[in-house]
């Protein structure tokens, strides 16, 4: 039997687990910018452009499937996430449509999609660098982080009315193109060792492994940490992406200093401090990391791309 994926927000991530799953998965992929379509399509996805802020554009959203990504944000500018509720809307009515009749009816999966929600781990706010498990309480800080707390709440209650859902919350996600290059270039600082803050990675690929494995093995209703083994103080995570890439150091400055000099958004990310247990990712996903530590893959990066450099001299 074909697994098949509905994908809502085509980005980098679910792209990444789709070029891995295409030869045993059928796609559909709901994008909002018809410039992607292209790239879903060179994988044999079915593409659909629609808006979620407009329920009507989601009329045809795909039939039965098996598994939901949804990694599209709530809408930047409303209260709550109707955007959520427009997709859990069509999705009723598809799933409507395609349940099957007589006996059958209760082995076949796509009567109840996997939905496999990515939210941000910003939900909980600054905690001062303590450690943070997933069954703490969140406390949004700042106007996005309290939209994807309305977002999960809609998934959680998708859940416990006869739904599946399970949300992960992402940190700082990093790929060889997705790296702070541009800031230590232009020399911006970090915050002072003593006042630093302390941030969470993980690797691109190994959140794109996660949307599957958590669409199967993920416990109905649970939230999961998406975040590698080692919580890094921002400062140190500038300085190894530096040394990996051969460009100065950031200079360090007072906290207050370096808040006052960067934009809202970076400053909400400096501003707030905690490290994310990953314990549940290993214990319910067995999910091993490919990248446990950021510094894992910048060795494996720079020995890389050391060997090609050595390849093209010769």
């Amino acid at each position: 039997m074909t697994v098949r994926v509905l994908i809502v927000g085509g980005g980098d991530v679910a792209l990444r687990a789709a070029r891995a799953l295409a030869p045993r998965v059928q796609f559909w992929v709901v994008v909002r910018d018809p410039a992607k379509s292209a790239a879903w399509r060179a994988l044999g996805a079915r593409v659909q452009v629609a808006d979620l802020d407009c329920w009507r554009s989601l009329a045809r959203i795909g039939a039965a499937v098996d598994q939901v990504w949804v990694s599209a944000p709530p809408a930047g500018d409303a209260r709550g996430d109707p955007r959520t509720r427009h997709l859990q809307a069509a999705l009723r009515r598809s799933t409507a449509r395609s349940k099957p009749r007589g006996p059958a009816r209760r082995y076949h999966l796509a009567s109840r999609p996997r939905v496999v929600y990515l939210s941000t781990s910003g939900v909980y706010g600054d905690r001062k660098g303590a450690w943070v498990r997933e069954s703490d309480p969140v406390a949004p800080q700042t106007a996005r982080a309290a939209r994807r707390v309305a977002a999960e709440r809609l998934w959680r209650d998708w859940a416990k009315r006869g739904g599946w859902a399970v949300r992960l919350r992402v940190p700082g996600i990093y790929a060889a193109e997705r790296l702070p290059v541009e800031r230590l270039r232009r020399g911006d600082p970090a915050i002072c060792a003593e006042s630093d803050s302390v941030s969470n990675h993980i690797h691109a690929d190994d959140l794109a492994r996660f949307l599957w494995i958590a669409g199967w093995r993920g416990k109905n209703g649970r939230v999961y940490h998406a975040s590698d083994d080692q919580p890094l103080p921002m400062g140190a995570w500038f300085d190894a992406v530096a040394d990996a890439v051969g460009l100065p150091r950031p200079p360090r400055l007072p906290r207050e200093a370096v808040l006052a000099r960067v934009g809202p958004m970076m400053a909400s990310f400096l501003a707030e401090s905690r490290r994310l247990r990953n314990d549940r990712l290993k214990r319910e996903l067995r999910l091993r990391l490919r990248y446990p530590t950021v510094f894992a893959w910048l060795t494996k990066a720079i020995w890389k791309e050391r060997g090609e450099s050595c390849s093209t001299a010769s």
